[in-house]
């Protein structure tokens, strides 16, 4: 008995160690690190911030663009990514974006050029680089820029047979999406100021073509990638009708939470978001049947409602803003988890941060100094 006494207990202690290495893996000291500058773990118990900051956003996603790129040394679609989309227009609220993120994303756009390797998620990250790339056009030149071009050019000579930007199955809801991809292409083209309507190439004109008939012709396969469909309409006038992008955005109201937030949850079965165990993982979480309202989704349905022509009055937008306004973390981030269920970092959080901060910029709600929340 006493031997079995022994392995009982010895079976324990193995298995609260395991338990707490394993918390430990999923609580990573840092989102952003470099030397000795860092942006503290996202979770979801960070607590709100006592009043909200504009401040304190900006300086979390400069400061979280600027180590990525000197961490990792490339460009992630979930930080530069989205980044580069929306911090050109936050220029009147908080100066211009730095001048060396611009810079890296652009070396960074010329290596995967050198390198035409189309594999894996690089077709949907050279969208995300011309799209980031003709929103600083127009916010800054008013003219495509030479980089943004090349970028544009190469993006489509990345384009599959059927019009589409291929993406493989990988990282939800960034990387797992051909949908998304082909979308964030359309708005690059869009985005680039003078670029369509100067092109006279006839060859790219065509593939441009095909990836509007795409859009036009494939049924979104969830509820987020029909949000992506609207986003691209707005900026391409002539994608789809009056009547598709009502239907649209009456979808997009129908997912509202009690609270005034979205939740990407809601947006997308676990079936829909790629193989793998992903789907009983997400399954598995508490509150699957009933989930959060998450910065992520709310900051991007109230970006393409407002540019969809959603006045900022709206009862329905104003009480989103209330939503944001009153659920700033510390660090300045809004807290959206992972659809990537092995996820220890939450990268998400970052890019709900920045649609977050746009979506404010757009209901007139940014302010450059701290205010409470309504």
């Amino acid at each position: 008995m006493t031997r079995i006494h022994s392995f009982a207990a010895l079976l324990i202690l193995v298995l609260i160690l395991v338990n707490n290495s394993s918390a430990q893996e999923k609580s990573p000291a840092f989102q952003y690190r470099f030397k000795n500058a860092s942006i503290p773990s996202a979770t979801s118990n960070e607590p709100k911030a006592a009043q909200f900051s504009s401040n304190l956003v900006k300086d979390h996603l400069d400061l979280g663009a600027t180590l990525w790129a000197k961490q990792k040394k490339c460009v992630s679609c979930h930080t530069h990514g989205i980044y580069m989309l929306t911090r050109p227009a936050l220029t009147p609220y908080w100066g211009a974006p730095s001048k060396e993120t611009r810079a890296f994303v652009v070396a960074q756009a010329k290596e995967l050029r050198e390198n035409n390797d189309r594999t894996g998620s690089l077709p949907v990250q050279m969208a995300y680089i011309a799209r980031g790339l003709a929103a600083w056009d127009s916010q800054f030149r008013q003219q495509t820029s030479t980089e943004a071009d090349a970028a544009l050019r190469h993006l489509f000579e990345m384009q599959a047979e059927g019009g589409h930007i291929l993406v493989k199955d990988r990282w939800p809801p960034l990387n797992s999406s051909t949908y998304h991809g082909t979308a964030m292409a359309a708005m690059a083209v869009a985005n680039a100021p003078g670029w369509l309507a100067n092109l006279d190439d006839a060859e790219l004109l065509a593939k441009i073509d095909k990836l509007k008939h795409y859009l036009r012709e494939t049924t979104p396969k969830n509820d987020h990638e029909g949000v992506l469909l609207l986003w691209a309409s707005t900026c391409m006038m002539d994608l789809l009708t009056d009547e598709r992008q009502q239907s649209l955005v009456d979808m997009i109201w129908k997912h509202q939470r009690e609270d005034g937030g979205w939740s990407i949850r809601t947006f997308a079965t676990p079936e829909s978001l790629g193989g793998g165990k992903r789907t009983e993982s997400l399954r598995a979480e508490p509150d699957y049947q009933n989930p959060s309202s998450d910065g992520y989704q709310t900051g991007l349905v109230v970006v393409v409602l407002r540019d969809a022509g959603i006045s900022a009055d709206h009862p329905r937008i104003k009480k989103a803003v209330k939503w944001l306004l009153s659920h700033q973390r510390e660090s300045g981030r809004w807290w959206t988890r992972s659809l990537n269920t092995r996820s220890r970092f939450h990268f998400i959080s970052y890019s709900g941060t920045a649609y977050s901060a746009l979506a404010l910029a757009k209901c007139g709600a940014l302010a450059t100094t701290s205010q409470s929340p309504e």
